[in-house]
């Protein structure tokens, strides 16, 4: 079932301690497009159709990576891409996001979208460690 637009970014606002949507907004932008790059076929297609339109449409038209990212390049790609961002930020933004995507994907379907990522992934898609949102 696809997630509606407010009810994802709802789950990413409480998960990452957001003041704005739009700061949540921005996360959830920015970490699916570098998703998106890494993923390819029915399994980017699958993913895309349990999230928001909005989001979908960022997953599905994403820059080709290169080269896969690493999870560690995969956050200091995010720190770079989000204003003001940190490492230590955006691996709280990282986790925010991809928790909730994973959520809405369901475990088999995280599971798949896994086998297309280089090792150490998993622990991304965790959600954001107990504590306060580093600032």
């Amino acid at each position: 079932m696809t997630l509606r637009w407010e009810a994802f970014l709802d789950q990413v606002q409480e998960r990452g301690e957001y003041d704005t949507p739009q700061e949540a907004a921005r996360a959830a932008r920015v970490i699916l497009a570098l998703l998106g790059a890494h993923l390819v076929g029915q399994v980017r297609a699958d993913l895309a159709a349990r999230l928001p339109e909005t989001l979908a449409l960022i997953l599905l038209n994403p820059l080709q990576a290169a080269e896969p990212l690493t999870p560690e390049r995969f956050v200091r790609a995010t720190a770079a891409w989000i204003e003001g961002a940190t490492e230590q930020t955006a691996l709280w933004d990282i986790g925010a996001v991809l928790s909730t995507t994973a959520d809405a994907a369901g475990d088999d379907l995280t599971q798949r979208v896994l086998l297309q990522l280089p090792p150490g992934y998993d622990v991304l898609f965790g959600g954001p460690r107990p504590g306060r949102r580093p600032c």
